[in-house]
């Protein structure tokens, strides 16, 4: 159970919290959660009174701030005409429009969307769509994937068997999932030559090739090149296995392009979207195809038919709020806000450079990442300091990181980093 939580806690938060289990949490230990009231822009309200600006987006979903009127308004406007209505044999026209939008802004060829939701589910649904592709033309024998270290890729069952199996928060489950092919990213022509030797040996049983683009998520965020991830995709060709992109938390402008596969042009397969597809207003999960996969389900058998179905797939509050999300993207300027925020990540973040502990600085896009030595560093002890500096920052493993909202201020962006350094510095 959580500890006894503060006295001058409102009282339906004393009630309750007994009775809720938090995600990622030791709950015999851990600190009572604290009790937000409201959010606006980059600002979290809580109970007490106390402010503190977001520099995690809440799990880098929000990219434009919180309570963006726009969303709202169109979110409000879809509650009173149709807040919900089944996906299996009717459409409605939030869902054509997202799926045709997307088509348009994603990796060429992507043509065909199925809706889910949330990340993890769409990450299941490609890897289901990566195996019955293979069986539908012929090849049940490629029924496993290629995966990679310090990779994520959610909570479900299919997406935890291509994860890290031994380093992820998952590793307690790793004798109840499918055995997959779990390699460290090559970086340079040796480490090349032998994932090409891998792939030339096993192609035979390897559906697809999994990875997230340019920067692995909560596996601790570190980063590969453009370049290396385009060699990546090179070798899933050579070697005939689907290449497929989790960009769920790289997409939307956070790594400096719309999408990560862009930056090395890349068009994958399949790819998972999620996070700020709504623009974090609302839980929504998209899986994306090319026309060759999609066509290999067509069949008089119907057998061939994929089948699933989430039961709130496409629903319409998140299908407009999506949309809303994407008239911001194209009314205002992220991007140019993301090279701003990676600029300023650089020049503040480099004071920790020198301090004791710290590990490595890194930055890419709207991601800023100290990494420090954990066994010297209490990550959860951290998480109290920053809220005493006004600031929701949320370490973990042997990182502290920002990924704030794409609209973040300079002078709240320059809190978190200052906040950073602060609270390392001791």
């Amino acid at each position: 159970m959580p500890k006894k939580q503060d006295t001058q806690a409102p009282e339906w938060f004393a009630q309750a919290v007994p009775h809720i289990w938090l995600p990622y949490t030791q709950m015999q230990v851990a600190p009572p959660p604290l009790p937000v009231v409201s959010t606006k822009g980059t600002r979290i309200t809580l109970a007490d009174g106390r402010e503190l600006i977001d520099g995690i987006a809440s799990w880098w979903s929000a990219c434009h701030g919180y309570n963006h009127p726009h969303i709202l308004k169109a979110v409000e406007k879809q509650l009173h005409t149709m807040p919900h209505v089944m996906f299996g044999g009717l459409v409605h026209e939030p869902a054509l429009t997202l799926a045709a939008r997307l088509s348009k802004i994603t990796p060429a060829g992507l043509n065909r969307v199925f809706f889910s939701d949330s990340g993890s589910v769409a990450v299941e649904v490609a890897l289901k769509m990566a195996l019955q592709y293979w069986r539908n033309k012929g090849k049940p024998m490629k029924d496993r994937f290629l995966c990679f270290h310090d990779g994520y890729h959610g909570d479900t069952l299919g997406a935890m068997s291509v994860s890290d199996p031994d380093k992820s928060m998952h590793k307690a489950f790793r004798n109840s999932v499918i055995k997959q092919y779990v390699v460290d990213i090559p970086t340079d022509e040796y480490s090349f030559a032998e994932f090409d030797s891998l792939l030339a040996a096993e192609h035979g049983h390897i559906a697809g090739m999994i990875i997230e683009p340019l920067v692995q998520g909560a596996g601790g965020m570190r980063i590969h090149s453009a370049d290396v991830l385009a060699e990546l995709y090179r070798m899933a060709k050579k070697h005939n296995m689907l290449f497929i992109a989790d960009e769920i938390a790289t997409g939307f402008g956070r790594t400096g392009n719309m999408f990560a596969c862009n930056e090395a042009g890349v068009s994958p397969d399949i790819m998972c979207l999620g996070k700020a597809l709504t623009g974090g207003t609302i839980t929504l999960g998209a899986t994306m195809v090319q026309d060759e996969i999609f066509n290999a389900f067509l069949s008089d058998n119907p057998d061939f038919a994929f089948m699933h179905g989430p039961t709130f797939m496409a629903n319409p509050l998140a299908c407009a709020a999506a949309n809303a999300s994407l008239d911001l993207f194209e009314k205002e300027p992220r991007l140019k806000q993301v090279e701003a925020i990676e600029a300023q990540l650089t020049s503040e973040l480099s004071q920790c450079r020198n301090l004791p502990n710290v590990v490595d600085v890194r930055v890419k896009g709207a991601i800023g990442v100290v990494q420090i030595d954990a066994a010297k560093v209490d990550v959860y002890a951290l998480r109290k300091k920053f809220v005493e500096r006004g600031v929701w920052i949320r370490p973990f493993s042997d990182i502290v990181y920002l990924m704030p909202s794409l609209s973040i201020s300079p002078e709240d962006l320059r809190k978190l980093t200052d906040s950073v350094a602060d609270v390392l510095r001791g």
